[in-house]
Parts: C-alpha cells; structure tokens; sequence
C-alpha cells in the first residue's frame, strides 16, 4: 500500500513517457464513453498483458490510475491532471505542425506524438499563443482547458436516412490506432466543419451512404462511421 510520502516522491519525478503513454490512452478512452481495462490498453499500445499489469500496478501506487469493482482503470485527479497536460501539449503541437509548418494531419499526428514529451509547458503555451489560441485540435477534439466536449454530438452511425449535419471532431481512438483511416477520411472530405447528408442505412450490410457537402456520395462501413462525431 503507497504512503503519503510515497506519493509525495512521486509527484516531485517527472513523467516517463512510458506512463505518459499509458495516461493518454485512458483519457482518450474516457473521452469516448469507453471503459478501459487491462486487455484493451495492452492492444493500444502494443505491448503484453503482463507487461501492462506491472505499469498499472506502478502507477496505481503512484495515485495515477485506479482499478474499480469491475476491473476497469479509472484516472484519479492527479491521474486526470497529468493525462489532460499530455494531451494539451499533443494537440497544441499538431496545430503548429498544421497551421505553422503546413504538414497534412496524419503526418502532424505522427510528429506531435514524439515531439509532446518534449515540450515543456513554457514552450506549449507560448505556440499556443502564437497561433491565436486555438481550441481544438486539426482533427477537432478540444484542446483540454481550453474547451470541452460538445454535448449535441452524436455518433455519425446512430443516425437515420434524411439527417443533416456537420462534422464536429474525428474520434481521437481512431487518432491514434488508425492512421490509415485518418487518410482515408480526409481524401473523401470528411473532416471537421464538413456538411452531411445521411442518404441510405443498410442494417443488413453495416452501411451508410452519405452526401459529402455538395460533390459526392460515400459510403462508410459502421465502425469507421463511429468514429466520426457529428452536430444538426
């Protein structure tokens, strides 16, 4: 059992990018309604079970993480804090790398995830400020502190033919596991501030047809359409 002091010493260490790896991909599950366990950070990060095991065990001593009843990992306040810094410095990056630099936003998620361990707060908030303090990320996921999750959006699967919406944000699950579904989704338009029209649900096939702003039809399997978040 950790101690007072054990925590203590833990707070004065800087954050190994190993548990900073670990911190990002709860609080990106968190942000999507999902439950994270022990077998799903393990295939996010691509590494063993037992493996996973000892970082948790490490981590739930220093006050990160927490383990519930159900054997799901919840961040502490402490654990949040450090995740939603992480993911700050991450996604300020990619709009430097967008917005400064020119690079499309597969590669600028790429780049962002080496370089955000690097950073320091002093460097992050003056970029931020620098590009005229944006909110949100290329992919449209707010920038933590500097805004919140929209409450109106919706998944673009749960929808029914004759909606129309815009795209608000890429779920930052397909961020990270997926890039290749980051390319695909730009080369067909279907990127934040996008306006949609849902023509045709198969249930049968698992599909959707939708109308891309004025210029083309395109139809999405339900798991990729899951991943993009959507507003009326």
């Amino acid at each position: 059992m950790s101690t007072t002091s054990d925590v203590a010493v833990a707070e004065s260490r800087p954050l190994s990018e190993v548990v900073s790896r670990y911190l990002e991909a709860i609080y990106y599950m968190e942000a999507e309604g999902e439950r994270a366990r022990s077998a799903r950070l393990a295939d996010w990060l691509g590494v063993s079970r037992p493996t996973v095991t000892v970082a948790l065990r490490r981590m739930t001593r220093d006050g990160m993480v927490r383990i519930n009843s159900r054997k799901e990992i919840e961040l502490t306040e402490r654990g949040r804090e450090a995740a939603a810094a992480i993911v700050r410095r991450h996604r300020v990056m990619e709009r430097w790398l967008t917005d400064g630099l020119g690079l499309d936003w597969v590669v600028a998620d790429e780049e962002a995830a080496r370089l955000e361990h690097a950073v320091s707060d002093l460097v992050e908030r003056r970029l931020w400020e620098v590009l005229g303090r944006p909110t949100r990320c290329p992919h449209g996921n707010p920038i933590p502190g500097r805004a919140d999750l929209d409450p109106r959006e919706v998944r673009l699967s749960t929808l029914r033919p004759g909606a129309v919406v815009r795209v608000s944000r890429i779920s930052e699950v397909a961020e990270r596991e997926a890039p290749a579904l980051l390319r695909y989704l730009q080369d067909r338009s279907l990127v934040p501030g996008a306006g949609l029209e849902v023509l045709e649900v198969d249930d049968v096939g698992r599909t959707l047809r939708v109308k891309v702003g004025n210029e083309r039809d395109v139809t999405l399997s339900h798991e990729t359409a899951s991943k993009i978040w959507v507003v009326a």
